[in-house]
C-alpha cells in the first residue's frame, strides 16, 4: 500500500534524496552537484511516497514567492511509473502549499511532460523556457484551491 508523508526527520527526506539519485541522476548521468541546489537544505520539505517504507517518488516544494510555491524535483522510480504516484505526489504538494496560505503552483516542466502536467490542470507559458544543462524545461503554473 503506498503512503504518502511530509518529510520530517533526515531519514525521510534521504528517502527523497534516494529516489532522485535512482530515478534520475543514475540515468541521466547528471553529477550530485547538479542535481542537489540552494534549495535542498536540512530544513526542505518533500513529499515522499513509500511503498511498504521504502521510497519510490518524490516532489520537492519551496516558496517562488510570497504567493507561489515552486514543486520540483518529481520523480518516480522507472518500476513505479504509470500508476499514478506523480499524480499523488503533486497533489499532496499542491495541498500542503494550499494549506500553508500560497495561491499558485508554479514548476518548470521537462518538455516531454508538459502535457502530464496539463492534465493536473497546470498551464504551460512557452515564452518562459529555461535550458539547462540536461533538459529543456517550461514554466508552467497553476491556481491553487484555498
Amino acid at each position: 500500500m503506498i503512503q504518502v508523508i511530509r518529510t520530517e526527520t533526515l531519514a525521510q527526506r534521504a528517502g527523497a534524496y534516494y529516489v532522485r539519485i535512482q530515478a534520475m541522476a543514475k540515468k541521466y548521468h547528471i553529477t550530485l552537484e547538479q542535481e542537489f541546489d540552494a534549495h535542498d537544505t536540512p530544513d526542505a520539505d518533500y513529499i515522499v511516497l513509500l511503498d511498504d517504507d521504502f521510497p519510490v517518488a518524490t516532489c520537492r516544494l519551496y516558496p517562488a514567492d510570497s504567493e507561489s510555491m515552486m514543486l520540483g524535483r518529481i520523480v518516480v522510480l522507472p518500476e513505479y511509473r504509470g500508476r499514478g504516484l506523480g499524480r499523488l505526489a503533486v497533489n499532496a504538494a499542491e495541498q500542503w502549499a494550499a494549506e500553508r496560505g500560497f495561491r499558485k503552483a508554479v514548476l518548470e516542466s521537462r518538455e516531454e511532460k508538459v502535457g502530464f502536467y496539463e492534465k493536473l490542470g497546470y498551464t504551460a507559458d512557452h515564452s518562459r523556457i529555461i535550458r539547462g544543462g540536461t533538459f529543456t524545461c517550461i514554466y508552467m503554473e497553476k491556481l491553487l484551491h484555498t
